[in-house]
């Protein structure tokens, strides 16, 4: 295995102004929705964790403490589905079939968990709305040749990335590159 490895930032162009070419996924063919996403996310993840890291550090200029345990409770909620899939092949078989719902689940019980303790409206700004915008974005950008090798390589095992590692504690590293 090679060593993890952060992938470059992507242009403002590429990301999104000029050559970014955006449409609406067809929500009649979910395979090749989440296959659009997935890729997206491989090549995409330094401008999205440019994006997340923003919207963590302005929730936590507002309110440190509760940012910080924003975070916590969603690593928490994640280690726990991840660790849960690893014993119970019933919760890995849904992990890989519904990402999606393995994720608005952990976002879920975080939020719920936050609820209580009086954190939720800073979950909600650091945590939740950003990941959202992250999904929307790799929902509607499509692809382009570039995005393609470099999505291969990871999926070959030529170069390992952090988001290629979160892709595979939920599950979907046979996705990736397809």
């Amino acid at each position: 295995m090679s060593k993890v490895q952060l992938p470059q930032l992507r242009t403002l162009d590429d990301f999104l102004l000029g050559s970014a070419r955006l449409a609406a996924p067809d929500p009649c063919d979910p395979q090749r929705w989440c296959h659009r996403v997935i890729n997206n996310l491989l090549y995409y993840q330094a401008n999205y964790l440019l994006c997340f890291g923003i919207g963590l550090t302005l929730a936590g200029y507002v309110r440190p403490l509760h940012t910080l345990l924003s975070a916590l409770t969603v690593l928490v909620a994640l280690g726990v589905l991840v660790w849960a899939a690893e014993n119970r092949a019933a919760v890995r078989r849904c992990r890989r079939s519904h990402p999606v719902a393995c994720l608005a689940t952990v976002l879920a019980v975080s939020l719920l968990i936050l609820w209580v303790v009086g954190g939720a409206g800073t979950f909600l700004l650091s945590i939740a709305t950003p990941v959202l915008l992250i999904l929307l974005h790799a929902s509607l950008r499509l692809r382009n040749l570039k995005n393609k090798i470099e999505n291969k390589m990871e999926s070959i095992g030529l170069k390992r990335t952090p988001m290629g590692l979160l892709l595979e504690a939920l599950g979907q590293e046979q996705e990736a590159g397809s």
